[in-house]
């Protein structure tokens, strides 16, 4: 049975390459729209939101010559691309999917709004929102955040490489101790980094809960829907 009726699924776009550093690992993405299909298939409703850190990001682009506003342009057509990406592999499987896009770019997708995205995930298609919010100087994170607020889901999944959220890098620092809940005044005053500062503040101010967990192991996203604690739950007080 599943624990939510809603969610917004945020997954990085380095996810999609894999073990490679750069482009679109076609079994990683194959395995992605697997796991994401067999939860759609048990009726929850799912909105994702990728980045485009394996094709280009912006703010890393800046630090190279580019100009920040131009880089993170490039950053957010480069979400688009991981957003066609997954399009057709759901189409492949199946899957009904529908790209929406944070500003114009017809013909490859429709410009976002929540009554087209609610729409269609009320009619069971899964519904990718690329584009970031559609402005420089906001990273994917906060795009998430944002869209996770508008389209009224009950929770942001946070995809990661990692299990949860750590005292400390557990990569780093083997003596890391993983929380299984953790407030959002937690976060910030241990000066943990799950996301940037926007983001998490608008979370925090909507009481949209935060759960993070280990995407990359098969089955795990099943398990987060069915309510296992898998992942770190972060939250206001009120909420847990």
């Amino acid at each position: 049975m599943s624990k939510y009726k809603r969610i917004l699924l945020k997954l990085s776009g380095e996810s999609l390459a894999g073990e490679n550093s750069f482009g679109i690992d076609v079994l990683h993405l194959e395995n992605y729209v697997s796991q994401i299909k067999k939860i759609a298939q048990q009726g929850v409703q799912i909105g994702i939101v990728i980045g485009g850190g394996n094709i280009f990001r912006g703010l890393s682009g800046s630090k190279k010559g580019f100009d920040r506003v131009k880089g993170d342009y490039m950053g957010m057509f480069a979400t688009i691309i991981n957003g066609l990406a997954l399009q057709s592999a759901f189409e492949a499987a199946g899957q009904k999917a529908l790209l929406l896009t944070a500003f114009n770019t017809m013909p490859a997708a429709e410009q976002y709004s929540k009554q087209r995205a609610v729409r269609a995930m009320e009619k069971g298609e899964i519904v990718i929102l690329s584009g970031g919010t559609g402005s420089p100087f906001f990273t994917t994170d906060t795009g998430a955040s944002l869209r996770a607020i508008e389209i009224e889901a009950d929770i942001l999944l946070k995809g990661t490489r990692v299990d949860g959220v750590y005292s400390a890098d557990p990569e780093k620092d083997k003596s890391a101790t993983k929380y299984s809940q953790i407030t959002f005044d937690q976060i910030y005053k241990k000066g943990l980094k799950i996301m940037d500062l926007t983001a998490f503040t608008m979370c925090k101010e909507n009481d949209m809960p935060v759960y993070v967990f280990d995407m990359d192991t098969v089955g795990n996203l099943e398990k987060v829907i069915n309510g296992e604690a898998i992942g770190t739950l972060v939250c206001n007080e009120k909420q847990i």
